[in-house]
Formats: structure tokens, C-alpha cells, sequence
């Protein structure tokens, strides 16, 4: 059985286990809500009850990389998240430092690792065209940083590391651009020359609400009222429930193979949607 205690206002989560020389040990695990706490109260008990219950036991970074995505990255990121996040993960982390000890990597190992990216190429992204020649920009070195900061976190509260060593690190200086956006001078005469109605409204619909295209494309008629009572009664609204996400040609080509009316079935299900979701978000 495992329990909880709150101390300090945070919650630790404390289980007993058998370590490999047959002696038994108390272990304590921290989150910052009572609610992180009982999930993996009940995770652990379940786990111990059915047998398979192993201890986090992470020495490297690679190994504490794969359990931070499988347990943090699956359950708190969107679809687009994740992808971004693992491309960073298999592009810039693992095939550099990946081998390194988490008892070896403070913040002086974070710094130097930063100033290392620097020198190296760029991993070619066909979508935006990088150079071949492209150094890793100080952007990208804040996205890694970013997402570093958060992995080291979780494994404080994991009791896999005693502190963060991104906290205090440095990180390379990123001269933010500033985005080239429409004015409304412009989006006046976009709508003025589009023909395809459709897209005009698409178009006055994304200025006027603020929509990205994901959440455009995601719209349903069940989210908007623009009934005349509603604009008369000033309560038209359009809500923003969904979104659509990007998926691969093998997947569509998958899914011309299925059983429509199997398929309609499974989606029909809302346990068989969320578990269909959590999958997709482990496909690479």
C-alpha cells in the first residue's frame, strides 16, 4: 500500500519496496497537487497488486528522457507539443548527452553543453527549409532549455535528482523578430478579392476571433450561434472546443483498410477515443 502526506505545501506519495539485495526501503515522491498524488497513489497500488510494480530507478539521461515523455509528455502535451518536443529530444539531446549520468550533469554540464550546440549544424527541417550550413540557432537552444528545465523538475520531484541544474543555467542570448502580421488595411482587401466563400469567411473568421488554423479547421456548427436572435439579442458567439490535428499519409491510408462501420463504432465509444489518443501520442 502506498500513502500520502502533505509537507511544506506540496504532497509525497510513500510506498515501501525490496531493492535487489532483498532489503526493504521506504520511498517518497513529491508533486505539487493533491490530485498528481492520488493518481499515482492508485497507479502504484495497481501496479503492485497486479505484479508489475518496479521502482523508478534512472541513472542516465536517456533513461530519464524515456520515463519523463512516457509519464509527463503523454498526459500534459498537445499532439504538436509532443512532436516538437521529441524531434528536439532525437535531434539535440540523446545522440549528445544522452549517455551521460544523472549524478554527473549540474549546471556548469548544462552551460557547456549549450555553448556546444552553437557549433553544431542544424538538423535539416524540410518544412522550414534549413540550410545545410545552419548553425543551431539560441532559439532552438531555449526550446531545449525549456524543455530540459521541466524533465529536471520532474525527476526532483521524483527524488531521481536533488536540484534542477537548469535553473541557474545560461542560456545563449535569443534576439526574438517580430512577426510580420496583417493590418487590417490588408485583411480588407484579401476579403475584397477572395472568391471562394468559404475561405472568405474562414479568413474574417480567424482575424476576428483570434483562431489558429488547427482551431479553425476544428469548428463544428455546434460551437457557433450567429442566429439572428442571438446578433440581435448581442449573444452570438463562436466557442472553441476543438482542434484539428496534422496526421501521416500512412495513417489515412490505414484507415481505407478499416471497417467503416467497425470504425464508427470504436469512435462512437469515448473510452476507445481517449485510449486511440494516448497511443497517437507515442507514434513517432
Amino acid at each position: 500500500m502506498a500513502s500520502i502526506r502533505e509537507r511544506n505545501g506540496k504532497f509525497n506519495v510513500i510506498y515501501s519496496y525490496t531493492n535487489e539485495k532483498g532489503e526493504r526501503k521506504q520511498k517518497w515522491e513529491t508533486y505539487e497537487t493533491k490530485a498528481e498524488a492520488k493518481r499515482r497513489k492508485k497507479e502504484i497500488e495497481y501496479k503492485k497488486e497486479m505484479g508489475s510494480f518496479v521502482v523508478r530507478k534512472c541513472k542516465t539521461l536517456d533513461e530519464l528522457i524515456t520515463e519523463y515523455v512516457a509519464l509527463y509528455g503523454k498526459e500534459n502535451w498537445a499532439l504538436s507539443t509532443y512532436e516538437g518536443n521529441v524531434s528536439l529530444i532525437n535531434n539535440y539531446i540523446l545522440p549528445i548527452i544522452g549517455d551521460a549520468k544523472l549524478s554527473e550533469i549540474n549546471t556548469r554540464f548544462i552551460e557547456r553543453y549549450y555553448q556546444s550546440l552553437l557549433k553544431r549544424r542544424a538538423v535539416i527541417n524540410p518544412l522550414n527549409k534549413t540550410s545545410k550550413n545552419e548553425l543551431v540557432s539560441a532559439s532552438t537552444i531555449r526550446d531545449i532549455n525549456k524543455l530540459l528545465r521541466n524533465c529536471f523538475e520532474q525527476a526532483v520531484k521524483w527524488e531521481l535528482m536533488e536540484k534542477n541544474p537548469c535553473i541557474h543555467a545560461t542560456v545563449p542570448k535569443h534576439k526574438s523578430q517580430k512577426r510580420d502580421i496583417w493590418t487590417a488595411d490588408t485583411l480588407m482587401y484579401a476579403l475584397s478579392v477572395c472568391e471562394d466563400e468559404r475561405l472568405k469567411l474562414a479568413i474574417n473568421l480567424s482575424f476576428s476571433c483570434s483562431l489558429r488554423l488547427g482551431e479553425l479547421l476544428g469548428l463544428t456548427w455546434d460551437c457557433v450561434d450567429i442566429s439572428p436572435e442571438a446578433i440581435e439579442e448581442n449573444r452570438a458567439y463562436v466557442f472553441i472546443n476543438k482542434e484539428s490535428q496534422r496526421i501521416r499519409k500512412e495513417s489515412l491510408n490505414a484507415l481505407d483498410e478499416v471497417d467503416p462501420e467497425l470504425l464508427a463504432k470504436v469512435l462512437a465509444n469515448p473510452e476507445m477515443r481517449a485510449l486511440l489518443n494516448s497511443l497517437a501520442k507515442t507514434m513517432k
